[in-house]
């Protein structure tokens, strides 16, 4: 799920199929012939009968159009979500569908607010699409309240991010921190430029529509420090994405988490030694306790000595505490506060809000609200209105 018909050969008859709504299609015995015919049905609009199914072919009905009519990573976005809601609820139809059953699945989930929020925009889109398609009457949650997203009010100072330069060893991580830092580009864009993106008399990045956020042309303008970084990342890889791990790979969500993880253990780990912090003997004989007393070491399953035992808690209450101590960074941070450096440096809010791609440039105000937060450069500017 979702599922998009292909062709398949049927040996005992020598002749191509795809099934399409539950049909299955003759198109003949020539394989090219066959695609093409094939092609040809795909690209034409054709009747769902869905309301009377299960929602999940509801969802299937509405991927399938995103995956026609929008960007892949928006089409990506939607998929993601919605399969996790088409897995909890696969026999409930469109008619039985409440806002408690959206509800409860929000609820349950143990991640932020604002990914929550994502979450419940998808399949409130996926409804509205259903609606005015007319696969469905009525909009069983429209009314359905989502949760807050929280505002970005975490901002980074420049010694702050000489030090974060600072724990980086990988200099493949370092290229992308700092492009982020000195163009506020979108992790979305820095994870998925390539050397055809870039026009290099014009030091920026140019994404076409059906490659940006909004559908709209997405530009992102180089200073010298990320010019360089582009132009030496392009020798590189002439072919394909820019920004590519230490193995060659892209960089992928996961993966930049994972690496500003490892910056926070760091971090948490150089506190705790400030500090003079260390987890107790009472509180790893505790955690001791909830331990799986098994493993399977070598490819055999064994009981774990009381010394194993001991490390294993010892390990994961030091990670934990880490943790806690560590600061959690991430790309869109950096984002934000590159914003926040250009306001404060007298950059009008519209131009910040061009640079950064908002096709709303209220958008500064209603979540990037770090300047409220300081009250000298609140001051400054209200003494320059009185002068």
């Amino acid at each position: 799920m979702p599922h998009f018909p292909k062709p398949f050969f049927k040996k005992n008859r020598k002749t191509w199929y795809v099934e399409i709504d539950r049909r299955q299609i003759n198109l003949g015995p020539d394989r090219d012939e066959a695609f093409r015919r094939y092609h040809q049905l795909m690209s034409e609009p054709r009747l769902r009968q869905v309301t009377g199914e299960s929602l999940v072919a509801l969802i299937e009905a509405f991927l399938s159009w995103c995956k026609q009519h929008r960007a892949s990573a928006t089409y990506e976005w939607y998929r993601s979500r919605l399969e996790v809601f088409a897995r909890r609820y696969p026999n409930l139809t469109p008619s039985e569908l409440r806002p408690f059953h959206v509800q409860e699945w929000l609820d349950g989930m143990d991640v932020s607010n604002g990914t929550r929020r994502n979450y419940g925009r998808s399949i409130k889109r996926c409804l509205r699409w259903a609606k005015r398609q007319g696969y469905i009457d009525r909009n069983p949650i429209a009314d359905l309240e989502l949760p807050r997203g929280g505002k970005r009010e975490t901002v980074v100072k420049e010694e702050e991010f000489e030090r974060l330069l600072a724990l980086t060893s990988d200099e493949e991580f370092r290229d992308l921190l700092i492009v982020t830092w000195e163009t506020g580009c979108r992790p979305q864009e820095s994870l998925r430029v390539e050397a055809r993106h870039v026009d290099l008399e014009n030091q920026r990045w140019i994404f076409r529509q059906s490659e940006s956020k909004g559908d709209l042309l997405r530009v992102v303008y180089l200073t010298d420090s990320a010019l360089e970084v582009t132009q030496r990342r392009m020798l590189r890889f002439p072919e394909g994405k820019l920004f590519r791990n230490s193995r060659g790979k892209p960089w992928s969500t996961d993966a930049v988490n994972c690496a500003f993880q490892r910056i926070q253990i760091r971090l948490g780990t150089a506190e705790m030694k400030r500090q003079q912090l260390a987890v107790s003997d009472d509180e790893i004989a505790q955690f001791m306790a909830g331990l799986k007393p098994e493993a399977v070491f070598a490819g055999v399953r064994r009981a774990k000595t009381k010394a194993e035992l001991r490390h294993e808690a010892k390990k994961k209450l030091t990670y934990r505490l880490a943790c806690e101590l560590g600061t959690k960074y991430s790309l869109y941070v950096l984002r934000h506060t590159w914003m926040n450096r250009l306001l404060k440096r007298g950059v009008d809010a519209l131009t910040v809000a061009f640079l950064a791609g908002h096709t709303d440039p209220s958008t500064l105000a209603k979540v990037y609200a770090h300047l409220t937060q300081d009250p000298t450069y609140l001051l400054t500017q209200a003494k320059k209105a009185a002068s």
